[in-house]
């Protein structure tokens, strides 16, 4: 009865969520509003130091755990694609349902997603050159 949209955890796995999530909400809107539809959320980060090994969603809290496990020492993947995990990463952290984490789509954020999916694909200018200047710094971009 789920229906989970699974990407990278980076800006490209963010753009494919988007477009998924707009098809779902301009063609089957009503899985959304059923609650039939999710986001597997993917770490971006494995922070190693000896034994200890945790997984981070976001560079806070990479910059936290390599701090708590003091920076001497610490290995840290950062993840640019679901394909650099090996089968057993890929389960314990996106796949298992007991250990995985999915955000429920509402149809308040797919029709945000809607929204800007537009605005960013359309042929009105300015709104697209306004949003990426107030929100670029948020991208974490890929080199």
């Amino acid at each position: 009865d789920k229906i989970i949209i699974m990407t990278d955890a980076d800006v490209d796995g963010s753009h494919i969520a988007t477009l998924m999530l707009t098809f779902f909400f301009r063609k089957m809107k009503e899985l959304i509003e059923n609650g039939h539809v999710y986001i597997a959320t993917p770490p971006l980060y494995l922070v190693k130091k000896g034994k200890q090994e945790r997984y981070c969603w976001t560079e806070k809290e990479r910059d936290d755990i390599t701090q708590e496990f003091g920076v001497k020492g610490v290995h840290i993947q950062r993840y640019k694609g679901l394909g650099e995990m090996n089968a057993h990463q890929l389960w314990e952290t996106t796949m298992n349902p007991d250990t995985r984490i999915l955000r429920q789509v509402n149809i308040d954020n797919a029709a945000e997603a809607d929204r800007v999916f537009s605005m960013l694909m359309g042929d009105d200018v300015p709104p697209r050159r306004e949003f990426i200047e107030k929100n670029a710094h948020y991208a974490n971009i890929d080199a």
